[in-house]
């Protein structure tokens, strides 16, 4: 029936739509956190430095390392806040009456720690293998069920687990390949409210829980010349595709009919990244480090809802976005190496379409870090970073139970402040 497509189309859209970061990330639904060393300058010169911190940005990292293992942990603290700014419900007969609920909503994005694993050796002389483990894609966002912003989000849920396979060549003195491919595994939950057709009703209440496994690739190249190191990289999209169950309960009377328990799927892509990156050793000592990246979040603009008898097509109209970074390395003694760095995202959200879900905006990064180096085999990495992101305005309209004569209109308007603390802590270790 209509309404039945038009409420599980809403809730796939939410569910992978809002498989965005909280502010304390890179942007949308994309972590950087993949390295502990990395933190400490912004991410700045990851895709051009060696070694398995280096692996995520660029395969060739790995070439010239040596057998090395390294594991870590950032811990997400987030401080955040939306605020009702006349959110409406019209409903059928162009009654139009304010959102009631919590407001403001305190702290819906919710911390947590992200982990990342990487190992590689060399065989013989110019190859080399890596394995590695990273959530690439990790948050959680919680309204309460009598927030204004229930009927665009309650509980939102996204959990994934990123296996890449590496293998490297050092190709002659100065120049080094990489190409790696990956297996993606992702879990989504989506929870949110639905409006009855009258104010003085209960509201019904829509679920969808979905995971699926699927496949990319990257490649890349790094190249050293004495004092200057380079490094450029490339990391496909990858299409997924969710199989799942959708629940929606407590509609009454003309929506009864579209309570509904049923399977089906949800297709969307995550975003192609290209990472150029530079190291310079201005002395002995000191390490420059610049990077930009330029992320295919328009590939992210459609998502393809299949289930029995239907389906439906979900623009987002995400935009490519460019981000940059900048940092330093200070080699103090032998052992103890500080870092610092600052780095500026602007969020591929397009103004007017920002929702509860999805409180992305334009955010700067300032990053401290050091490295102490605990015997001849293993160094601990240690970063702090605070992200202030731009203050915002969510503004959402959508239609429940389109195509029917029931058909109401959601309209939320809000306001999104917070800022972000990440600590991350890491070591490395020679084999």
């Amino acid at each position: 029936m209509t309404s039945t497509k038009s409420l599980f189309a809403g809730v796939a859209l939410a569910a992978l739509g809002v498989a965005v970061a909280s502010p304390a990330f890179a942007q949308s639904y994309y972590l950087q956190e993949q390295s502990a060393r990395g933190a400490g300058r912004a991410f700045s010169g990851e895709a051009a430095d060696t070694g398995v911190s280096s692996l995520w940005w660029n395969p060739a990292a790995i070439a010239r390392s040596g057998r090395e293992v390294t594991f870590g942990a950032h811990a997400v603290a987030v401080n955040s806040e939306v605020r009702n700014a006349g959110s409406t419900l019209t409903y059928p007969g162009a009654i139009t009456v304010p959102v009631q609920g919590v407001s403001p909503n305190l702290s819906p994005i919710e911390s947590g720690i992200v982990p990342n694993f990487a190992i590689a050796t060399p065989i013989g002389d110019r190859f080399a293998v890596g394995l590695a483990i990273a959530a690439p894609y990790n948050f959680t966002t919680k309204y309460e069920a009598d927030s204004f912003a229930r009927y665009d989000a309650m509980t939102s849920e996204l959990r994934s687990a990123n296996v890449g396979l590496v293998g490297a060549m050092k190709v002659t003195d100065w120049l080094d390949l990489g190409v790696g491919v990956d297996a993606q595994y992702v879990k989504a939950k989506l929870t949110s409210a639905l409006p009855n057709l009258s104010p003085t009703l209960p509201d019904g209440f829509s679920s969808l829980e979905g995971d699926g496994w699927d496949y990319g690739w990257n490649v890349g190249a790094q190249a050293h010349f004495g004092k200057l190191d380079l490094g450029l990289s490339y990391r496909s999209a990858i299409e997924h595709e969710l199989d799942g169950d959708v629940v929606i309960s407590g509609l009454l009377g003309p929506l009864a009919g579209s309570n509904v328990n049923t399977g089906g799927t949800a297709g969307f892509s995550t975003p192609s990244y290209i990472a150029a990156s530079g190291r310079y050793a201005l002395t002995d000592r000191l390490t420059l480090n610049a990077q930009v990246n330029r992320i295919g979040w328009s590939e992210f603009d459609n998502i393809d809802v299949v289930y029995p008898n239907g389906g439906q097509v979900i623009r987002l109209d995400y935009k490519d976005v460019t981000t940059g970074a900048v940092g330093f390395d200070y080699a103090a003694s032998d052992r103890l190496t500080f870092r610092g760095g600052i780095g500026y995202t602007p969020t591929p959200t397009r103004e007017g379409e920002r929702t509860a879900r999805i409180p992305d905006s334009d955010r700067w990064l300032i990053s401290g870090g050091m490295t102490a180096k605990a015997t001849d085999r293993m160094s601990v990495d240690f970063g702090l970073t605070y992200i202030a992101f731009q203050d915002g305005d969510a503004h959402s309209d959508r239609t429940q139970y389109a195509g029917t004569p029931a058909a109401v209109q959601s309209s939320l308007r809000g306001e999104t402040e917070g800022y972000g603390l990440v600590w991350s802590l890491g070591t490395r270790m020679a084999f």
